[in-house]
């Protein structure tokens, strides 16, 4: 199932996307994560893909990310999660 990810995945946001990330995780077993509208990743939003990520690998689904900015790859990068996540380009 494809989630469109927000603009800013920040503590006003990261929430909101947490709970609809949970349910599609509980509905579906390929999450594809799409960050082509998505221009900023901080700390709060980081924790919230980091949790879906180990939600998945436990229930033996699978979660892509695509589209990812170089100003996002950029926090992935520096944040070591991008050897974590799948990430396609």
């Amino acid at each position: 199932m494809k989630i469109n990810v927000p603009e800013n995945l920040d503590v006003m946001t990261s929430t909101d996307f947490k709970n609809t990330l949970t349910e599609i995780i509980s509905e579906s077993d390929k999450i594809e994560l799409d960050l082509s509208k998505t221009k900023l990743v901080t700390s709060a939003g980081l924790r919230v893909l980091l949790q879906a990520e180990k939600t998945v690998q436990k229930s033996n689904k699978s979660m892509t990310f695509k589209n990812v900015s170089p100003e996002v790859m950029e926090v992935f990068d520096i944040t070591g999660v991008s050897k974590i996540f799948t990430i396609i380009e």
